[in-house]
């Protein structure tokens, strides 16, 4: 074997040695076709090629070595030491934490540039529109009073003088934001240990105006910079001038300076003197404040202020204005303005959006409208806020309120928007977002009725823990096994929190939406809560579906709109869309018999109206930041809201307080002479019948008690033949109409403890028996 092996790799050795001379001579061969001059050309080009590259790059680094010897020896000269080096270094960092603080800032912002995207931004407010109201008397007029239709060029100049001594001297030097005024307004403040001066541009005032609210949060002022910005990108110095002159608020209603000389003086704004033009460029500041036709001697004082900055700012001498000084301007006799002022407002926005639906409203701006108010009942909800504020506000620390009334067809019968109009424009019934707390809780159950669950249907309130968070009852209590119905009226937390898992969360936005809120509605462990901020006039606008049996119901303010020729080119029975069935009769009237038992044994029993079925939720949010009461009729739905713009808590307000007793004063009013109309699936005998039972009981009202059905009771009963056998005695059978048993005081006997565990179990069917018990104290062993 060892000889075989031999010879292959001698084989082997001489094959390799062959094809070596082989591939050899091939080679040979293949040189010697060559011509020789061409391999000398090609290593001639590669040298060349490798010496480019090498002296390129040499010469490269040699430069970037010389410019870098420069650039140090030109930064040597201003190499800082001591406290300069100090200063230095604080500069760099305070230049790059500036610089991640504009890029913050500006994040924070881009929510306020859509606004800017309109392409009518500059003209939405240019419909002269006079209103109406469901009666045909006059309410007031919009647009008109916005009149810009006055040149810049024909505005008198001391008019223009006096508005940028008192606002914004150096209008023309910045650039928009004015950081030597601000400086110097918060100097002044803090000598003067108050608000003396306004750091705000009038590019910022301007801004604010156009596209941004009243309310004092850091993010407006954000939004304010970077838009006032934009404004001095986008328009000239006289434009922006021009479009504050004609935007500011100046009290009773007015827009601008044109429309104010008329509104007070009676005036074309071309012919007013210089005491009218300080008086009016001293209600920038503060319109409630010095309004002359509110307080005379502070619009008086006010324009000296004005006239003296006109002085200062070297516009006027003292010579100038000393005639102005000793002939104060004195305006026309006009008490304060009874005008539906934030519901005029509310049907100004709905008129600009029909404009964008139906064209025919833009070609003539000139327009009449028919509205929903009613006079009566405005003036009624005017005072009935302003009557709880004025003797409740002290009490509960609270200072603002608004309130939506709508039929159940979605007519707005009345509105308000805040306490005060000439204080604050901004409309808290339309635009402010608030937490509703507990009257979001129908959304909630409407989406179990939706999703096969019924008011009497059995679920435990006990403690729950999702993710780390364990939600709680008012006051701390649980009270076990409740029915549905008891657990809405009595406002318990921990119940619709268990819904929300078993149904989903997304669910009761669906429902929500479908209903009509139209804010964004986070979806939240908390959602169920009520932590979604709302509307007041979305809130009145869903639980018209409970009041109309089912329908979707939309808030509208506009019926008929004509034209300056008095042509109909909008009417709301012809145009709008016919109202859709949104959710079964049969669960509507289900839920309105829960929300008639809140005011009637709940938490809503001081909205009670005598003679006429109420039905309503309570809500109060986390530190009693807001209270709510939203409550309907057969013939109104009204959501009443109580809180402070600045989110401050109050003192303990809640829902079934202020808010419930605002919303009876109204709508009690509201139901005086005319035909009450059933509650869909309610019988207001029955509900009549009961409400003076209560009333007549000497014990405090409370929920009449809930019979347990069929099933659950045989279930129960098999239970409490087990428990006896556990016990070790017999049980007695349970009654044919048990009903719940409330959570019993600690120092219960054993046989009362056996009561909360039947009650315990009803809501876990094949939970242990044993652990019910231990959990419960029982006894046993």
């Amino acid at each position: 074997m060892n000889e075989t092996s031999g010879q292959d790799k001698a084989k082997q050795g001489k094959g390799t040695k062959a094809g070596e001379k082989t591939r050899a001579d091939a080679a040979q061969h293949s040189a010697a076709k060559r011509d020789p001059g061409d391999l000398r050309d090609v290593s001639a080009k590669l040298l060349a090629a490798d010496a480019w590259i090498d002296s390129t790059l040499w010469q490269a680094w040699q430069a970037i070595r010389a410019a870098w010897r420069g650039y140090s020896a030109f930064m040597r000269r201003f190499r800082a030491r001591g406290l300069w080096r100090i200063l230095a270094e604080l500069g760099s960092e305070g230049a790059t934490l500036g610089t991640a603080g504009v890029i913050v800032m500006l994040a924070f912002a881009q929510p306020a540039f859509e606004a800017t995207k309109r392409a009518d931004w500059k003209t939405t407010s240019d419909f002269s529109v006079t209103f109406f109201d469901r009666n045909g008397d006059l309410l007031g007029k919009r647009g008109i009073l916005l009149n810009d239709k006055v040149p810049l060029d024909e505005i008198p100049d001391q008019m223009i003088k006096a508005t940028l001594a008192t606002e914004d001297r150096r209008f023309f030097s910045h650039f928009g934001i004015d950081f030597i005024g601000t400086f110097r307004a918060l100097v002044a403040n803090v000598k003067a240990r108050s608000v003396v001066q306004g750091g705000s541009s009038l590019s910022q005032q301007l801004a604010k105006n156009l596209f941004l609210s009243n309310e004092r949060t850091l993010q407006r002022k954000i939004k304010e910079a970077y838009l006032a910005l934009w404004l001095e990108a986008n328009l000239s110095k006289r434009e922006i001038l021009k479009l504050y002159l004609d935007r500011a608020y100046m009290g009773g209603g007015t827009f601008g300076v044109t429309a104010a000389a008329d509104y007070y003086f009676d005036k074309d704004i071309r012919e007013i003197t210089l005491a009218e033009a300080a008086m009016l460029a001293g209600l920038y500041k503060a319109p409630s404040k010095y309004a002359p036709h509110e307080n005379l001697p502070n619009a008086r004082a006010r324009a000296n202020e004005v006239l003296s900055n006109m002085v200062e700012a070297n516009f006027l001498s003292e010579g100038q204005i000393i005639a102005a000084r000793r002939n104060p301007a004195t305006p026309v006799d006009r008490g304060k303005s009874t005008a539906a002022d934030y519901f005029m407002d509310y049907a100004f926005e709905q008129i600009q959006d029909l404009a964008l639906q139906f064209p025919e409203l833009s070609k003539d701006r000139v327009l009449s409208v028919d509205t929903t108010l009613d006079s009566a009942l405005q003036s009624q909800a005017e005072s009935s806020v302003a009557s709880m504020l004025d003797e409740q506000g002290k009490r509960y620390r609270v200072r603002e309120g608004a309130l939506a009334s709508i039929t159940t067809s979605g007519e707005v019968r009345a509105m308000v928007g805040g306490r005060d109009y000439d204080e604050s424009q901004f409309n808290r019934a339309v635009h402010a977002l608030r937490q509703p707390g507990s009257s979001f809780k129908p959304f909630v159950y409407m989406t179990a009725f939706l999703n096969g669950y019924s008011a009497e249907d059995i679920i435990r309130d006990a403690p729950i823990n999702i993710g780390g968070w364990s939600p709680r009852n008012y006051g701390r209590r649980y009270r076990g096994a409740v029915t549905l119905k008891t657990a809405l009226t009595k406002s318990i937390n921990t119940v619709p929190v268990r819904l929300a898992q078993k149904v989903g969360r997304d669910k009761i936005v669906q429902t929500a939406y479908m209903m009509g809120i139209q804010s964004e509605l986070r979806i939240s462990r908390p959602l169920p809560l009520g932590v979604a901020e709302v509307t007041v006039i979305d809130m009145a606008g869903s639980y018209a579906a409970f009041a109309s049996g089912g329908l979707k119901v939309q808030p509208f303010a506009v019926v008929k709109v004509r034209n300056s020729k008095g042509e109909l080119v909008y009417d709301h029975a012809r145009d709008a869309a016919a109202p859709i069935r949104i959710l079964p009769f049969d669960k509507t009237a289900e839920m309105n018999d829960i929300l008639v038992n809140v005011v009637q044994a709940g938490t809503g029993r001081r909205a009670r109206i005598e003679g006429v079925t109420a039905a309503g939720k309570t809500g109060t949010t986390q530190a009693y930041r807001d209270a709510w009461f939203v409550g309907y009729t057969g013939n109104l739905v009204t959501a009443v809201w109580y809180g402070n713009d600045d989110f401050t808590p109050t003192n303990n307000m809640t829902g079934g307080s202020l808010p419930a007793m605002t919303w009876q004063k109204y709508m009690e009013f509201a139901h005086q002479g005319v035909e009450i109309q059933p509650m869909p699936g309610i019988d207001p005998e029955a509900y009549s019948r009961a409400l003076i039972a209560q009333e007549g009981d000497a014990a405090p009202a409370r929920q009449l008690p809930q019979i347990l059905r069929n099933n659950t009771r045989q279930e129960l009963q098999a239970l409490h033949e087990r428990f006896g056998q556990i016990l070790g005695r017999p049980q007695a059978a349970l009654s044919p109409a048990l009903p719940f048993k409330k959570a019993q005081p600690a120092h219960d006997t054993k046989h009362d403890k056996s009561d909360r565990i039947h009650a315990n179990y009803a809501e876990d069917q094949d939970g242990n028996l044993r652990a019910n018990i231990e959990a419960n104290g029982g006894a046993g062993g």
